[in-house]
C-alpha cells in the first residue's frame, strides 16, 4: 500500500466566474439552442430581441404577439422553414412550431450564418415539392 504524504496540499483559490448559479450556471442573457445546443447570447446586432440561433436558425416558441414579450406558454421547438422580405426591404425568417403548428416571422440578426440563410432562401428552388411538404394544401 502506498504511503500517504503527511504534507497537505494547499488549495488554490477558485477563480471568479461570470455565471448565475440560480439558472443552472448560465449567464443571464444567454440561452442554449434547442437544435444544435450552441450557447447563444441574446445580444445581437440588428435586433433587440433575439430568439433564434445564429448558427442553425432554430428557435423556441416564446413570443406571443409582440417581439420580446416572452408571453407564449407553448415553448415548443420552432424550425426555420422559409424566408420573406418585408415591404421596407427587411428580411425575416419564417418559423413553424413543432408543438402547436403556429407560424411566426423573426427578423434576421447581423451575426446570423450567411450560408444557412442562403440555403434557407433557395430551398424551394432546389426542391419544388418542399413547399407542399411543409404546408399541405387541399
Amino acid at each position: 500500500m502506498p504511503r500517504r504524504s503527511k504534507r497537505r496540499r494547499e488549495r488554490r483559490p477558485q477563480q471568479r466566474k461570470d455565471v448565475l448559479q440560480i439558472h443552472g450556471g448560465y449567464r443571464e442573457r444567454d440561452f442554449r439552442c434547442v437544435s444544435c445546443r450552441l450557447e447563444v447570447s441574446q445580444n445581437a446586432p440588428g435586433t433587440a430581441h433575439r430568439n433564434h440561433c445564429p448558427h442553425c436558425l432554430a428557435s423556441r416558441h416564446v413570443d406571443r404577439k409582440i417581439p420580446g414579450d416572452r408571453a407564449e406558454m407553448c415553448g415548443g421547438r420552432m424550425e426555420a422553414i422559409s424566408m420573406s422580405v418585408r415591404t421596407d426591404g427587411e428580411w425575416v425568417i419564417i418559423h413553424s412550431c413543432f408543438s402547436c403548428g403556429r407560424l411566426s416571422a423573426n427578423r434576421i440578426a447581423g451575426d446570423d450564418n450567411p450560408l444557412t440563410l442562403v440555403r434557407l432562401a433557395v430551398r424551394p428552388l432546389a426542391d419544388p415539392d418542399y413547399v407542399r411538404r411543409i404546408r399541405p394544401g387541399p
